[in-house]
């Protein structure tokens, strides 16, 4: 509600209704790229249609599933949260296979429950690499988003649903600085022919960015503010370009590094993101405390080098207490007995103190999901 300010003139209803739009919008588009992982590794979390619950009344309007449970795909039934649905690692040997393997998938996965189900994403294989513990998958990973890919354009839903693949850090081969961010060598004859499938169906891709693994594996030379959103000043200066936190830092490196392939344009979604609370070197209840809260702030601003809003899940929904090492099980949002385990949150009423110029002063109470 409007006041008169010390100079005794009222700001005009324009001027109120141009900022009450502003802020609002600003708010949306802030609430609206944030989603939530939902890992169900613990023996002890509450029912599918529980959680779906729990997101909606926490104005938590996306959810990414790792796996197709169709009991959570039936509790998703018209609640209006828009969905990254997963196809896990043991399956994409099956999708690869064949045409009609994915066809069945899809059918029984996605055209059974969309649009009832807001599907538009779906992942296909997570953190899978040419080199290492995964290297196996690495073959299928192409051939199953191809076969997924001709299952839903056959459907015509290939603008509606994309279809892509979820990395993470450790393709990168230099990350600094930003700019100079590449992919490892030995991993390019793996990515290079994936990037080439995003830029035809104009999908994105999923990067997992995870600053706390950063800093703790090098907590000498990364500080904890920078991890944490919370430096005072620029950090790292790449040209004309400031880095004030790691998240973006990291993130840039990723956007260099697909630029640098010169395949085409790229997007990058956040699949995954989050901070321990427990079970290791720097994860403790205030460092993820600030770093969530921060992030949900921050993703609405974009990148020095790709400003704008940033699509981004955070890692997880649950502490599960079926994971290992002891630090994966501390990673939710919420305990297991739906409580909340930090105060913020995703819907609620701030006030929001909004003054220009002495030309008036208000107070407008606004739905916040920041």
């Amino acid at each position: 509600m409007a006041s008169f300010s010390e100079t005794g003139k009222r700001a005009s209803l324009p001027s109120l209704l141009l900022l009450l739009a502003l802020f609002t919008a600003t708010l949306r588009i802030a609430d609206a790229q944030i989603g939530v992982c939902y890992g169900m590794m613990g023996n002890n979390l509450p029912s599918k249609r529980e959680v779906v619950d729990l997101y909606r009344a926490n104005n938590i309007r996306r959810m990414r599933l790792y796996d197709p449970n169709q009991e959570a795909l039936e509790a998703l039934r018209n609640s209006g949260i828009e969905l990254m649905l997963g196809v896990a690692n043991s399956d994409l040997q099956s999708l690869a296979a064949s045409r009609a393997n994915a066809e069945q998938w899809a059918q029984r996965y996605v055209f059974n429950y969309y649009p009832s189900v807001n599907i538009k994403y779906i992942a296909v294989g997570n953190e899978v690499s040419p080199v290492g513990g995964s290297s196996w998958a690495a073959q299928y990973v192409l051939p199953a988003i191809q076969n997924v890919y001709q299952a839903i354009r056959g459907r015509g839903l290939h603008d509606q649903i994309k279809v892509s693949t979820a990395i993470d850090m450790t393709l990168i081969g230099t990350s600094y600085p930003p700019s100079k961010g590449s992919f490892r060598n030995d991993v390019r004859s793996y990515l290079d022919p994936i990037i080439g499938y995003l830029v035809y169906a104009n999908a994105p891709l999923f990067v997992n960015v995870y600053p706390y693994f950063s800093y703790s594996g090098n907590p000498g030379d990364i500080s904890l503010p920078y991890a944490l959103f919370t430096s005072p000043n620029v950090v790292v200066w790449d040209g004309s370009r400031g880095y004030q936190n790691l998240f973006d830092a990291m993130l840039d490196s990723v956007h260099a590094a697909l630029d640098s392939t010169r395949i085409g344009y790229v997007k990058v979604v956040v699949s995954e993101s989050g901070w321990p609370s427990d079970g290791a070197f720097g994860a403790t209840y205030d460092n993820a405390k600030t770093y969530l809260d921060n992030l949900i702030r921050h993703v609405n601003k974009g990148t020095p080098m790709r400003p704008g809003p940033t699509e981004t899940y955070i890692f997880a929904m649950f502490d599960e207490n079926q994971k290992n090492p002891e630090l994966e099980k501390h990673f939710g949002l919420f305990y297991p007995n739906k409580q909340k385990k930090y105060p913020f949150g995703f819907g609620g009423h701030r006030n929001w103190q909004i003054a220009a110029d002495n030309e008036f002063n208000v107070t407008i109470p606004l739905k916040s999901d920041i």
